[in-house]
């Protein structure tokens, strides 16, 4: 799908990689995100990998740091909630 605006979205790829970022163009196999995070684990608390769309990632889940980037052999892609975003931009690394 493609859009006159940014969308934040988060992107699943065929090799697991989970990835939060911004992008206008969600069609095709390959996928620019503008500050994209990954997510390396994500808590229980989520519900699921589809919960870090809806609250994002809380608890314990870890998120790297942000990079634009171009994701290929996307399998799976989901529009993220504005309350979600909020969690998302906020996030810090925790060991």
């Amino acid at each position: 799908m493609k859009s006159k605006e940014e969308r934040a979205v988060l992107v699943c790829t065929k090799l697991r990689a989970v990835v939060f970022g911004y992008t206008k163009d969600t069609s095709g196999d390959t996928i620019f995100l503008r500050s994209a995070r990954n997510c390396f684990y994500w808590d229980a608390a989520c519900e699921g990998f589809l919960g870090l769309a809806n609250v994002g990632p809380v608890g314990k889940s870890k998120v790297g740091k942000r990079a634009d980037i171009e994701l290929r052999e996307i399998s799976c892609v989901v529009f993220v909630t504005p309350e979600a975003v909020k969690v998302w931009e906020e996030a810090k690394w925790s060991s």
